[in-house]
């Protein structure tokens, strides 16, 4: 620094530091120093000194030496030791000083909402919640002296990195310090409404189809089942004496079969796999399609009259009928069925396999829900709660146990129950007759349809039971439901003779993209 010259004046006093390396003083005649050199500081001590620039200390080099212009002046060291008056915390957006002196949250008027955003961070973290709320200067009446106490940065008795122990107790509203706490400083809570994140929009569901079909025959009867949808993509319909089969992949209508004019198809039902297809007739008969090769595979008989619902379980197919039997069939084995579950004093028209294949439910118009098992010959459970035909079922893919059955037009009620334990969890009251019930796959949520009065589609969230979408455009009853393979998109079929498809559940890898499979052929198309 010989070469240098720095000269900083303050408060009337002249400091400059010429080269040739000796440092003086020159302090004006008119100012008498006072005997004492230690600086008089400020009511409230500044130890962090943020505004004020930091100069590199001044050594003092061998040769050199401070003199001052007279004997009688008192001699200062090299440090710089500024006063309060020259900090400015307030562009730092920390804190501000009212004229009597209490401090307080600066205002972000005029400020930019990044600078502002970061500002109430940094109060958050250091001085606590309360300080993060409104941007204003207090003034004193608005400030009572326990809070001046408790979140002035300067107060000796608050240390402002310190331990929170008072969130832990002595108030009962408290939250505990979470373990897994993010905060360098203090518990999450405090940066809680600071923070927080925006609320999620609610899922839209389309209220109207995006494909509906023709399928002209398709009988208005509440007791018959004449839609799968295999995990092929292939749907399955039947229509008075035929069966046709509709890819949606290529929208590709094939005729399965017709079983002549003696008798018509009752049920329908695709294996697991998705590649055979077994057909229930009003004859009785139970009918093994291979639908590759639009081939009979086999026929087997022992019910003497329609066959109304179908259900696999691996190799097991279930059936029932109007004779009130349901017969297990092992489609490995050369007998017709295996086993003949006896119980209900009607027709069975409902049957589904719970997802682990142990327990098997069926309803009946006889307003009976049972339960069974693998291998029993009476059911394990009976439920007598409904007072209409229970033909919608539907098992939970995500609790085990957990079942659910609506009943017809005198019932109009879903109930859950819990087969693990023996009881019945809940009840909701629809207001029409309840024909399905299907179960989401990808999300925590069921559809069921519905017939007198409404014909509606209703989208529910589990186990709220609130309504995510009520969903209409069968001019009848809507007494057929299947799901797609890939969970996101449900066919309705009515005695309207139109099958229609909506899309109404997330898919499984992102809860939030609807899927437009089909939207360029919104148009009506006949399925024979």
């Amino acid at each position: 620094m010989d070469d240098s010259a720095i000269e900083e004046n303050a408060a009337d006093h002249s400091w400059s530091l010429s080269g040739g390396g000796s440092a003086s003083i020159d302090v004006p005649e008119d100012i008498s120093i006072p005997a004492s050199p230690s600086p008089k500081p400020s009511s409230i001590p500044n130890p962090f000194p943020l505004s004020t620039p930091i100069h590199p200390p001044l050594k003092q080099h061998s040769g050199t030496a401070l003199s001052t212009p007279s004997s009688s002046h008192t001699s200062y060291s090299d440090r710089f030791i500024p006063s309060r008056s020259g900090s400015n915390l307030s562009s730092f957006a920390l804190l501000e000083r009212s004229p009597s002196g209490v401090y307080s949250a600066p205002s972000n008027d005029g400020r930019e909402d990044g600078a502002a955003a970061y500002s109430m961070l940094l109060r958050t973290e250091l001085f606590g919640a309360d300080m993060a709320g409104p941007l204003s200067p207090c003034t004193p009446e608005k400030l009572s002296t326990s809070r001046e106490l408790k979140f002035s940065p300067m107060s000796p008795s608050k240390n402002i990195f310190r331990f929170k122990t008072d969130l832990r107790c002595g108030s009962t509203n408290a939250k505990p310090e979470s373990p897994y706490s993010l905060s360098p400083v203090g518990v999450d809570g405090a940066l809680a409404g600071t923070l927080s994140s925006p609320r999620k929009a609610p899922r839209k569901i389309p209220r109207s189809p995006y494909k509906v079909l023709d399928a002209p025959a398709l009988q208005d009867d509440f007791y018959l089942n004449l839609v799968d949808w295999s995990s092929h993509n292939v749907l399955s319909v039947g229509l008075g004496t035929c069966v046709y089969l509709w890819s949606a992949c290529t929208s590709k209508v094939t005729k399965l079969c017709d079983l002549g004019p003696d008798d018509t198809v009752c049920s329908v039902g695709w294996t697991q796999r998705g590649t055979c297809l077994a057909v229930g007739t009003n004859l009785g008969e139970v009918q093994i399609w291979d639908a590759q090769r639009c081939k009979k595979v086999r026929t087997m008989g022992g019910h003497r009259t329609r066959v109304g619902t179908l259900a696999w379980s691996s190799n097991v197919l279930s059936s029932g009928s109007r004779d009130r039997s349901i017969l297990q069939r092992d489609v490995r084995a050369q007998d017709d069925f295996v086993n003949k579950l006896t119980g209900h004093k009607s027709e069975v028209c409902g049957l589904k396999w719970s997802y682990d294949d142990r327990e098997l439910a069926s309803g009946g118009n006889d307003n009976q829900l049972f339960v069974w098992s693998q291998q029993a010959t009476q059911p394990i459970l009976k439920f007598s709660e409904h007072t209409a035909a229970v033909k919608a079922i539907a098992w939970s893919p995500h609790q085990h146990g957990l079942l659910a059955s609506g009943g017809g037009t005198a019932d109009r009620c879903i109930r859950f129950w819990n087969t693990a334990t023996s009881s019945h969890l809940s009840c909701v009251d629809t207001g029409s007759q309840v024909c399905n019930l299907v179960w989401s796959k990808n999300v925590n949520e069921l559809v069921s349809t519905h017939g007198y009065s409404q014909n509606q589609i209703i989208v529910w969230r589990y186990p709220a039971m609130s309504k995510l979408a009520t969903l209409t455009g069968h001019t009848f009853r809507v007494l057929y439901l299947a799901i797609s393979p890939d969970g996101q998109i449900i066919v309705t079929g009515a005695g309207d003779e139109t099958l229609r498809f909506w899309t109404v559940f997330p898919s499984p890898t992102s809860q939030s993209n609807a899927r437009d499979n089909g939207i360029l052929s919104l148009g009506r198309t006949h399925i024979r």
